[in-house]
């Protein structure tokens, strides 16, 4: 327990960082939609700008809290807690856009942060496999590239808020192949050392999954506003991760009754649906 007390703290840092690192960025691309400069490739007008790159370093110390937030604890205790990122995400842009949070925004981000805390305590996730085998890996990652790429493929052909909202399921769930990957990588640093990262096969395709979900998280942001991306990014990373930690880490909640599971149904359908609820209207 104590051990995840201090994931919980170091996943904290990390969605308070992760946060101005997306309110950076999506303002780029507001930005360029006013200006007229979106012309071309959406991740070169963005690259092109300094801003982009102090919001990407931004991003990258969350990640690095994120990391260090899995060496303490499981992958079913830091991602819950990484959703808070969207409860920051709204007051950062409400005072980068100088308006004022409204009360419907507190409601539900009390309802999320209620969600969040009861999947962790009330779930207890426990440790899972440190080594899976190759044959888990392999299927989980063609099943993700089989999936992911026909929903991007598909968002070519939408515009606006459809587009963004694809994009926005692609990015998520990259992400939450890079969260899996990311604990498999502080699993081997831990229980084999470091220096067997620079031949590990997790190490790369981590590398590889984080600048593609970079790069795909900057063309949903453009396609339209943060609110029509936003939800999608913040509900399918979690499932995602849970889903890709149960069947490839062997990651467990730690419950064993109807009541204990039906709190967990309700947090997880609370955390959903405020995710929703306070990126309904405008950010």
């Amino acid at each position: 327990m104590h051990s995840n007390l201090i994931a919980v703290i170091f996943a904290l840092a990390s969605a308070l960082t992760i946060a101005w690192g997306t309110v950076v960025r999506h303002r780029i691309a507001g930005e360029a939609r006013v200006d007229g400069t979106l012309s071309g490739s959406p991740l070169i007008n963005a690259i092109s700008r300094p801003l982009w790159w102090a919001g990407t370093s931004t991003a990258l110390i969350g990640y690095g809290l994120q990391v260090v937030a899995l060496g303490f604890g499981t992958l079913l205790v830091v991602q819950p807690v990484l959703v808070l990122s969207l409860m920051f995400t709204l007051p950062l842009a409400a005072r980068v856009d100088g308006r004022k949070l409204r009360s419907f925004d507190i409601i539900w981000s009390l309802v999320l942060t209620a969600a969040v805390t009861t999947l962790v305590l009330v779930g207890r996730p426990a440790a899972g496999d440190p080594h899976p085998p190759l044959d888990r890996w392999i299927w989980a990652l063609l099943a993700g590239a089989l999936i992911l790429g026909t929903i991007a493929f598909l968002a070519n052909y939408l515009q606006g808020p459809p587009r963004a909202l694809a994009l926005g399921v692609v990015t998520g769930a990259i992400f939450g192949y890079v969260a899996v990957l990311s604990k498999a990588f502080v699993d081997i640093a831990v229980h084999q050392g470091i220096l067997i990262l620079a031949t590990s096969w997790e190490t790369y395709a981590l590398i590889a999954g984080a600048t593609l979900g970079t790069a795909v998280q900057q063309y949903s942001f453009n396609a339209g506003e943060l609110r029509h991306s936003l939800p999608a990014m913040t509900v399918s990373e979690p499932i995602a991760a849970f889903t890709l930690g149960y069947l490839v880490l062997r990651e467990q909640f730690e419950v064993h009754d109807v009541l204990g599971w039906a709190a967990m149904g309700l947090a997880l359908l609370g955390m959903c649906v405020s995710t929703f609820m306070l990126t309904s209207r405008r950010i």
